[in-house]
């Protein structure tokens, strides 16, 4: 792969950072093709007993990924593999899977979690898979196509305990003091994905650098309040430069009193700490972490988590007594009947897992049937009062008619789908591509009428609705294959 240039000014400044010898290896790297790797989903029942090593084509695990992560021998053409439509598995940078070691061993009991920044979803599916059950996690996009790539591929990893949003960080001011934990992957100058990302060298500039570290204030500054006191804040960049990097991270512990954590790393893992201190990579504990690629499998990545200190200045959680009053005064006019009967709820209970029935609420949203977590809708309640929610939970179905529609979404929740309340059908890789470009589906003369829930390898695909010559195709038109290409050879996980 030809890749352009990189800046000169970009060159100097690394080799003063990293010094001439570290900074030899360090540019040899940068002209090195980059790692491929996948992180698999645990709900999803295919994984059930495997290890990454287990899998074709995999070439080691992501040593800080719990066992999930995995590096590839090739990139195949992922758009190809319906487990990866179906939400079997994720393609991340390896690096960034690293925010897990923050969860895993700072987070022990159920929090309200906030992923900032958080399309495509890479870490906001990633946290949903190690944040303990019982949990909720927001994930927000503050611009609006990409918001909609991050509520699929969270509707495609398939677990319910979840919102999405689309908002600007100030938006959360008005919920303060309403979150455990929050994860900020701020935008930064890209520094780090030089090797994957051409647009990333030729956008690089110092002036953009200046920029990056600015705008990286100003929104810590308005999220800060959003926290809990002694709730953790997750700072990460894709970058190398200290002043996105430790600067700021010295300038959140002086301006808002944060307490930096400590972070256990294993010494095989080749984590550098922190850059301006010269903190030896050996230590058993860093208190910042830089993925260098001459050292790490992976692209460059930083991160650094802070303690929240407590405050008699502010509350210590968010006040929904508050919050309901409020919205008693603000309410005005009543809503739109709804076509959703008893019957409608009645169906769409009889289709989640037994065990979920009492965890989890059914409510009619327009024709829509909704499942949320029993616990959070208080959260939920103020969540949608001030900022602009693009799903909640799982969608279960539609009412079209008389007729409730069984969702994608419902397919995709290995957590809530009864998966034997539905006839299903074993489809082919060829009769998967097919559904997956939102074509017509010829299935078996021995296939029952109505919704049937297909499958491929025995993972839930989504639904089509056989209506005897012919079944019509139920899966999201916006999410379909376009491309009209097939390769020769067919590679999959």
């Amino acid at each position: 792969m030809t890749r352009p240039d990189i800046p000169q000014e970009f060159k100097d400044y690394a080799r003063r950072l990293l010094g001439a010898e570290r900074y030899a290896r360090f540019a040899q790297a940068l002209d090195e093709d980059p790692s491929v790797s996948v992180r698999l989903n645990p709900f999803k029942a295919v994984w059930s007993g495997l290890l990454a090593e287990d899998l074709n084509g995999v070439d080691g695990s992501v040593p800080w990924a719990s066992g999930e992560g995995c590096y590839l021998s090739e990139r195949p053409p992922f758009t190809f593999d319906p487990l990866f439509h179906a939400g079997c598995y994720y393609v991340q940078e390896a690096s960034s899977m690293f925010v897990e070691q923050v969860l895993r061993q700072y987070v022990e009991s159920p929090v309200v979690m906030l992923d900032l920044c958080a399309a495509p979803g890479g870490k906001s599916t990633h946290a949903r898979s190690v944040l303990p059950e019982g949990s909720l996690l927001v994930a927000n996009e503050v611009i609006r196509n990409r918001s909609q790539v991050l509520a699929e591929n969270l509707t495609k990893w398939g677990h319910p305990d979840v919102v999405v949003t689309n908002n600007d960080p100030a938006d959360f001011l008005a919920l303060p003091s309403f979150f455990d934990v929050i994860l900020t992957d701020v935008p930064c100058s890209g520094e780090g994905m030089f090797r994957k990302d051409p647009v990333a060298v030729e956008e690089w500039s110092p002036e953009n650098v200046e920029i990056c570290w600015q705008r990286q204030r100003r929104i810590i500054a308005d999220i800060w309040p959003c926290l809990k006191p002694g709730g953790i804040l997750i700072y990460s960049t894709c970058t190398y430069n200290s002043k996105e990097d430790e600067e700021n991270v010295c300038w959140i512990q002086q301006e808002f009193g944060a307490e930096l954590l400590p972070l256990e790393v294993r010494n095989e893992w080749n984590i550098t700490g922190n850059l301006l201190d010269g903190e030896d990579e050996s230590q058993g504990s860093l208190s910042v972490c830089h993925f260098l690629p001459h050292k790490t499998k992976g692209e460059g990545f930083f991160l650094a988590a802070l303690r929240k200190p407590d405050s008699e200045d502010e509350p210590a959680t968010y006040s929904f007594s508050k919050a309901k009053s409020s919205k008693k005064k603000d309410k005005k006019g009543g809503a739109a009947a709804s076509p959703v009967s008893k019957e409608h709820m009645g169906m769409a209970l009889n289709w989640l897992k037994q065990e979920n029935v009492e965890k989890y609420i059914l409510s009619a949203e327009g024709a829509g049937i909704v499942a949320f977590p029993q616990r959070y809708t208080d959260e939920l309640a103020a969540m949608k009062q001030h900022l602009k929610v693009i799903q909640a939970g799982v969608l279960t179905g539609e009412v079209k008619g008389r007729d409730l529609i069984p969702a994608h979404a419902l397919a995709m929740s290995a957590t809530l789908l009864r998966q034997d309340a539905f006839d299903t059908e074993e489809v082919s890789y060829e009769q998967a591509i097919a559904y997956l470009r939102k074509e017509a589906i010829t299935l078996s003369e021995t296939a029952p009428r109505g919704y049937i829930l297909l499958t491929y390898r025995n993972i839930p695909l989504g639904f089509v609705k056989n209506i005897g010559n012919r079944a019509n195709n139920l899966y999201p038109q916006e999410w379909r294959i376009r491309s009209g290409y097939l390769p020769e050879e067919i590679r999959t996980l």
